[in-house]
């Protein structure tokens, strides 16, 4: 089983430059032919690329090096270039060197040199000169640049669902979609974000996070805290899970709102719904009416566990992704798609 991985810490050095070349030409009528030593050809670099296909880190390796550039040879001929070292890693891949962001991978096809390759050595016929009409003098190729990068994953999915522990997201996320997120009753089941791909009939596809449970305080790591907040970052729109059987539901609410913006201020200022979980259950038929008194966003009471009312979830999560392409086409830049 490959266990989802949201970052890792990759050493990566560039390929070693090639030697220059170290000749002289010499045939029966042209002894003294002068120096034909070529170049040495420039080492691989180590490039990041962003792969759609790519969901976690787990396929990364803690180590790459590019390939070494070949060798200058006679006749002037130049060393052939190291091949390029090509490391696929997910959309919505963040790069650190030294707690600095120095990329962030957000399209597919997106590429980030790690480490460039060091430069090829110069052959002997780069060295002639009047004053020097032999020269023996050449370069060995240059060391490729070495790092120590740090790879974050923050998962681009369009909705993530964000709740307390055992509020019904995982089996929220069974119900509307093929994904088989552990479920049981007690808290913290979830431990690694699970993506979920909602299909329509018109073919287009929605992409739902199950964010790890959040508490109070998590913006201060507690819990499973930034590990998964992290993630909550790059999703256009929230739906807030509400456990409807317990006193005072709305509580929750302002809660986790609390704790998204302590985290990122605006985060809980996001397009979303607040999905009313465990209707099935007497009380909290009681609690609903007095959760919609509460508050001004969308209630949508639904039960994950017997599918009542999923259509209405599944209707307006439509219109919260319709409106998020018409408003990323309207800036001219193009919706993710899954």
């Amino acid at each position: 089983t490959r266990y989802f991985v949201d970052h890792r810490k990759v050493r990566v050095v560039g390929g070693q430059g090639g030697g220059g070349g170290h000749s002289f030409y010499s045939e029966p009528r042209k002894i003294f032919g002068g120096p034909d030593g070529g170049n040495g050809g420039d080492g691989g670099h180590v490039i990041l690329k962003a792969d759609q296909q790519m969901k976690s880190l787990a396929s990364v390796l803690p180590f790459y090096q590019g390939f070494r550039g070949e060798r200058g040879g006679s006749k002037n001929c130049y060393g052939a270039n190291g091949a390029y070292v090509y490391v696929k890693v997910p959309v919505g891949t963040l790069v650190k060197e030294d707690g600095k962001v120095v990329a962030d991978l957000t399209q597919h096809g997106e590429e980030y040199v790690a480490a460039y390759g060091g430069a090829g050595g110069k052959g002997n016929r780069f060295f002639l000169s009047n004053e020097n009409r032999a020269p023996t003098l050449f370069t060995p190729g240059e060391p490729g640049q070495e790092r120590v990068l740090h790879l974050e994953l923050k998962t681009t999915a369009h909705a993530g669902l964000v709740g307390f522990p055992n509020a019904g997201k995982s089996s929220l996320l069974r119900a509307i979609s093929r994904a088989k997120p552990a479920v049981a009753a007690y808290p913290f089941t979830t431990l690694n974000p699970h993506v979920g791909i909602v299909h329509y009939q018109d073919y287009e596809q929605i992409a739902v996070a199950d964010i790890p449970g959040l508490i109070k305080g998590a913006h201060q790591n507690r819990g499973l805290g930034m590990a998964f907040l992290r993630h909550i970052e790059r999703c256009h729109f929230l739906l807030y899970v509400v456990d409807l059987s317990v006193s005072q539901p709305w509580i929750q609410l302002q809660d986790l709102k609390y704790e998204l913006e302590q985290y990122k201020k605006g985060l809980s200022e996001r397009p979303c719904v607040v999905i009313g979980n465990k209707i099935d259950l007497a009380q909290s038929r009681i609690n609903l009416p007095l959760l919609k008194e509460q508050i001004d966003d969308r209630v949508i009471a639904l039960s994950a566990l017997t599918g009542d009312n999923l259509e209405e979830l599944l209707l307006h999560l439509r219109e919260l992704y319709d409106a998020y392409v018409k408003t990323e086409q309207s800036r001219g830049q193009s919706p993710v798609k899954w």
